[in-house]
């Protein structure tokens, strides 16, 4: 039984090599932003593994930036709902590539973080103060993923910004962790854009934050895991706990 799931494992490291994926689209309230707009895009769609990188930010060093980059501030009024949109290659969907948008043994969860910048089209985001807006993970009831709902959606993932942050401008850090390869570190493959956002209207909430690199450590149970043998009965998401954001940022 474990020879035969090793090599089906294998199978899957093998044929998943170079089946990547970039954040590449943003909509707000359904109207479409525009392809590759406001978005810091790499040409490769290749992942970062070094959860001690600068890479792990905003993506843009070992996978250089398209250039020229876009300056581009994307309005997104406190409150909107937000639509990203992935696909394995930098030119958008292709319904002809079975990998498109992520070859779907990249198991996973997807999530999201804001940080307040001086000025979103600025190069430098280390020192940034980050906190999660949306997560999703395993559904441990039909053992389907943030990634399996992310390819029933044809690449799209929908989430609110909060209604309680203060105006001003933001990066948006989306991102993808794909758990194949992950039974040991460096493992998992974390794939991220970060779309630069002007929020308006909002309150006066100041969430609390964690920074990158740092927000995760290669010991993290959600970054090193089995996600095959023995099946998972829970899966702990990386990042800042679920229930301290959940209440900072919907106050009831």
């Amino acid at each position: 039984m474990h020879a035969s799931l090793s090599s089906t494992v294998f199978s899957v490291l093998v044929a998943s090599a170079s089946a990547h994926t970039i954040f590449q689209e943003l909509y707000v309230n359904g109207a479409d932003q525009g392809h590759l707009t406001g978005i810091r895009v790499p040409d490769y769609d290749g992942p970062i593994t070094d959860v001690t990188s600068n890479d792990i930010i905003c993506n843009g060093g070992i996978n250089p930036y398209h250039q020229p980059i876009s300056q581009a501030i994307i309005t997104v009024p406190a409150g909107a709902s937000v639509t990203t949109e992935w696909h394995h290659a930098l030119t958008g969907a292709d319904p002809s590539d079975p990998a498109d948008p992520i070859d779907s043994s990249h198991k996973g969860p997807i999530i999201s973080y804001l940080a307040a910048i001086p000025n979103a089209t600025q190069t430098t985001v280390t020192g940034l103060k980050w906190f999660k807006i949306y997560e999703d993970g395993l559904n441990v009831a039909d053992g389907t993923w943030a990634v399996d709902r992310l390819i029933a959606s044809k690449g799209k993932v929908t989430f609110s910004i909060p209604s309680c942050i203060p105006p001003g401008q933001y990066l948006l850090r989306h991102e993808i962790i794909a758990l194949h390869g992950a039974s040991t570190y460096p493992g998992a493959q974390f794939y991220m854009e970060c779309a630069q956002l002007q929020i308006t209207g909002g309150g006066s909430t100041t969430p609390s934050t964690v920074s990158f690199p740092g927000a995760y450590a290669g010991s993290d149970p959600g970054i090193t895991v089995n996600i095959y043998y023995p099946p998972l009965t829970s899966y702990t998401i990386p990042g800042m706990n679920t229930q301290v954001y959940i209440h900072i940022l919907s106050p009831t």
